[in-house]
């Protein structure tokens, strides 16, 4: 229990002191204005202070979207409502169609039947159907 503590202890201790120290200070990105400092990918990837701010004040997360942007995102709904559409359209053609195919084979079988019936059961005395007018 004793060498938990002091182990907890020493980690501890080694973090407050990383933390404070130099070593850290010197990991951090610095602000060099200077465009003759700035080599290779760093101009790329970091924008001055004060533009990175005007960015965030302009596009806050409450800020109005611009009229272009939402034009975009209704035409990306748009089509995604009509794909949706024409997908269900095509399961219910497909649906409609199978339940047709179906009610047409068991209106045969039916039909079959009740022939094969009547066939079996006529006894030749009377006319196989009745007309009347």
């Amino acid at each position: 229990m004793s060498w938990t503590r002091v182990l907890v202890l020493s980690l501890i201790s080694i973090l407050l002191i990383l933390t404070f120290s130099s070593v850290v200070e010197n990991a951090a990105v610095r602000d060099d204005s200077k465009a003759d400092n700035q080599k290779g990918a760093a101009p790329q990837l970091f924008m001055p202070e004060s533009e990175a701010s005007d960015f965030f004040k302009r596009r806050s997360r409450r800020s109005p979207q611009y009229y272009a942007e939402y034009q975009a995102e209704q035409r990306v709904r748009l089509t995604k409502d009509e794909q949706r559409r024409e997908y269900n359209e095509e399961q219910r053609d497909e649906f409609e169609n199978y339940v047709e195919e179906e009610r047409d084979e068991q209106n045969e079988r039916t039909s079959e039947k009740n022939e094969q019936y009547r066939e079996y059961h006529y006894d030749g005395l009377h006319p196989r159907y009745y007309w009347y007018h």
